[in-house]
């Protein structure tokens, strides 16, 4: 399956890029949705002031990718950042045994069931035991908000040094340029694409990934999800790491508040209840 999902030959179509030199790196690469709908993927590595890297959403291991990461540090956290991105965690892990893995509640569970890698994780997130603290120097850069009500079990982190929110599923930014722009092919093209990219991108009201979140990622506890975006819109952030989309560089504050827009006028009006 996963061979309908992304490319074969990743090291000629992957984008590595140094988002903020020495600190953020990306790894872009095409990523079919369904197998069919181009909504790109992406890795990001954060590079700690202590010297330690965290892999967020891991993408393909090619030798390129290990010579940046030798570059840069030590890796010693990798996190799955919902129940979806877990493809190549694997590998990761193999690579740098020494590495904390971090996911979501039913994510072990779930690859047991599929005879994925053995993963040993450090730290699996659940709504009834929240994790507080993962390291003194991970703590100290990092926030993060796990989001149970999220159909794929989302975890979001805000690298407080670089004002930047990295996230899976959470929301999009299609169309999926940079990691389709090795490949020679429109990350626009098809139908089912242009469909998809209609219902998720951050262009003019962002209406339909408003209602397409609304009545469909939050729906199964849509007041438990807009009260954790609340805490998320308190983050100080101003760029947002999507997975699937092109990065947002500035203004992804209000970006964020036009998108979760209704989930955050519920949170406010179920605090005015309560007080």
């Amino acid at each position: 399956m996963a061979s309908k999902l992304v490319p074969s030959n990743p090291e000629k179509v992957m984008v590595i890029r140094d988002l903020v030199p020495r600190t953020i790196t990306t790894l872009s690469v095409p990523f079919f949705r369904f197998g069919k709908i181009k909504i790109g993927g992406r890795g990001t590595i954060v590079r700690l002031q202590s010297g330690s890297l965290a892999v967020f959403s891991p993408v393909a291991l090619t030798d390129e990718v290990k010579r940046k990461v030798a570059e840069l540090g030590e890796v010693k956290y990798i996190a799955a950042l919902d129940a979806e991105h877990h493809i190549f965690l694997g590998p990761w892990s193999q690579a740098y045994p020494n590495a904390q893995v971090l996911g979501p509640e039913t994510l072990p569970e779930k690859r047991a069931k599929q005879k994925n890698e053995d993963v040993p994780f450090a730290f699996v997130f659940s709504k009834s035991k929240p994790i507080t603290t993962i390291s003194p120097e991970f703590d100290e850069e990092f926030d993060w908000e796990y989001v149970p009500a999220h159909i794929n079990k989302e975890l979001v982190f805000h690298h407080k040094p670089t004002r930047s929110l990295i996230t899976a599923d959470l929301l999009f930014n299609l169309p999926a340029t940079e990691q389709f722009s090795k490949t020679g092919v429109d990350a626009n093209s098809g139908i089912l694409t242009k469909i998809f990219g209609a219902l998720q991108n951050t262009r003019g009201t962002a209406i339909w990934q408003q209602r397409t979140i609304w009545y469909g990622t939050s729906s199964s506890d849509r007041p438990g999800f807009a009260q954790s975006m609340a805490r998320i819109n308190k983050w100080d952030f101003e760029r947002i790491i999507f997975c699937h989309g092109d990065v947002i560089e500035s203004n992804g504050k209000s970006v964020f508040e036009k998108v979760f827009k209704w989930h955050l006028d519920l949170a406010k009006s179920d605090a005015t209840k309560r007080s």
